[in-house]
């Protein structure tokens, strides 16, 4: 537990499931105010009734620009601005690259990549005018290096990493901005992707011999929101039993 982070508001995009979900469960557990953003309107209905100390819960489209910042102007009404932004919302399409139509491109893009964006350029607005934040964003170890069948997915998680780059330097020192680079995470969207087979076969290539929780990864969100991570900027985490430190 982080003491300073009670009262703390905080964002999550994407947190109606999977780590979004895990996330904003422990930032509530911390003490803070947290809102959810998620274009899924059963979710968040869902989400409202098992976690009753939410503040809010609003249906958003993060790629798309009106709808967020829409969302932003409800979380100043309510909160009065933010804190935190867990940048979260994500998706992927398992395709071969040559049948990847212009479209899926665009979708995948647009949550991943553009959706950084135009919800980390509202927050960093109201975090600039206060003279403090925090912006975390979700990226992969797909962005750190190739792999097959995802390519518009590791494309846009590259540019996460760098995108939370850039705005560490330009930022700093008012605004703390990183990335998270998980591995393989035992999600409701990795396992609607994978067969219990497949899951298997990619836990024998990770040293720990598993996927991780998503509350592994709500944990290192934590502690980069928190005074512990008072001198960390600008860089991005793996979280990956190992996934990306060599050949097993």
């Amino acid at each position: 537990m982080y003491s300073d982070l009670k009262g703390k508001r905080v964002v999550v995009t994407g947190g109606a499931s999977g780590i979004g979900l895990a996330t904003a469960r422990r930032f509530i557990s911390e003490g803070c105010r947290v809102v959810v953003l998620d274009k899924d309107e059963k979710a968040l209905e869902l989400l409202k009734d098992s976690l009753p100390e939410l503040e809010l819960g609003i249906k958003a489209d993060v790629s798309s620009s009106l709808e967020v910042a829409a969302a932003f102007s409800t979380i100043d009404q309510a909160m009065g601005g933010l804190d935190v932004l867990i940048s979260n919302a994500g998706i992927s399409v398992r395709n071969e690259f040559v049948d990847i139509e212009p479209s899926q491109w665009d979708k995948v893009l647009g949550v991943n990549l553009k959706g950084m964006f135009l919800c980390s350029k509202e927050a960093a607005k109201r975090m600039l005018h206060q003279g403090s934040g925090v912006i975390l964003m979700t990226a992969s170890t797909n962005g750190m290096e190739g792999h097959p069948l995802y390519a518009d997915y590791n494309a846009s998680k590259a540019g996460v990493i760098l995108l939370a780059k850039t705005m560490a330097l330009e930022f700093a020192p008012t605004i703390r901005v990183n990335s998270i680079s998980p591995g393989y995470v035992l999600t409701p969207m990795q396992k609607a992707e994978y067969t219990p087979e497949m899951l298997e076969q990619v836990n024998q290539k990770i040293p720990f011999k598993r996927h991780a929780q998503p509350e592994e990864i709500a944990a290192l969100f934590a502690f980069l929101a928190s005074s512990e991570a008072s001198y960390i900027t600008g860089a991005n985490i793996p979280i990956d039993g190992g996934e990306t430190a060599g050949l097993i």
